[in-house]
């Protein structure tokens, strides 16, 4: 560094740190929402990231072309999370392109509004397999190539823990499981540095969960800023507990949620 310049630099709109220099990040479901926005913020922070995506491979290229326009490296590969194949390939995919792994984010998972009494079994295991197996499948596959002193970060939800929303029990019950499973494996694998944490957002602003319509009202109502909130409010503090600053914070369940489990 230069002497007298600031460890942050603003290229273009966007205030570019160096906090993640030299870190190779894979995040799950990184083409769009949350995901994609996490990919962004780890970028600018100095990682090279690596993203995956089901389908919609032009939303994945947008995400890496962005990252790349402001002097980042990203690359995109196509694999959905349901396919324990596919999604261990992926990380051995990431690993080879980039030399090395130390940040996985679990972003990649879905919700299934509607009445437990209506929901089909296909739906109950195409959550399940998505939001539980996939989430398992890829911390194991990842653990075998990640650098001791690796982040490993789930992107749960505040419902994981209380649930006051009406059609999300079985989403509820397998971000429960993220949970645990962030606990647990927290005690695991601390004995090499890498550090377990899972981020639960509340409402947020997604083409999924859109900030507006029926379903949003009450979700929005049981907020105590009365808003939804944002991705990159989420991707703030993934962005946080990555960072090697963060490395005695472990094991921990981090709510962004506008206040909605208080």
């Amino acid at each position: 560094m230069r002497s007298g310049t600031h460890p942050s630099i603003k290229k273009g709109k966007k205030t570019m740190s160096h906090s993640l220099t030299d870190k190779v990040a894979l995040v799950t479901g990184g083409s769009r929402g949350i995901g994609a926005a996490i990919a962004k913020r780890l970028a600018a922070d100095g990682a090279s990231v690596a993203i995956t995506y089901a389908k919609d491979s032009n939303a994945a290229s947008a995400v890496v072309k962005e990252i790349e326009e402001a002097g980042g490296k990203a690359l995109a590969i196509q694999a959905d999370a349901v396919s324990p194949k596919a999604i261990t390939a992926a990380v051995e995919k990431a690993v080879a392109a980039l030399g090395k792994l130390d940040i996985l984010v679990n972003n990649a998972g879905t919700a299934i509004p509607k009445p437990f009494e209506e929901t089909t079994l296909e739906e109950m295991e195409h959550v399940i397999n998505l939001n539980i197996r996939g989430v398992f499948v890829t911390t194991q596959a990842a653990l075998k190539s990640m650098n001791n002193k690796g982040r490993i970060i789930m992107i749960g939800s505040c419902v994981g823990e209380r649930n006051l929303t009406p059609g999300l029990a079985a989403y509820a019950a397998t971000k429960g499981a993220v949970k645990m499973f962030t606990q647990s494996l927290s005690r695991e694998v601390g004995g090499r540095g890498i550090t377990v944490n899972n981020v639960q957002p509340g409402p947020i602003d997604t083409d999924l969960n859109p900030a507006a319509g029926d379903w949003a009202t009450p979700q929005k109502a049981v907020t105590a800023l009365n808003r939804y909130g944002t991705v990159d409010e989420v991707a703030a503090l993934v962005a946080f507990v990555a960072r090697p600053e963060s490395s005695y914070i472990t094991g921990a369940n981090l709510t962004v949620d506008g206040g909605t489990n208080a």
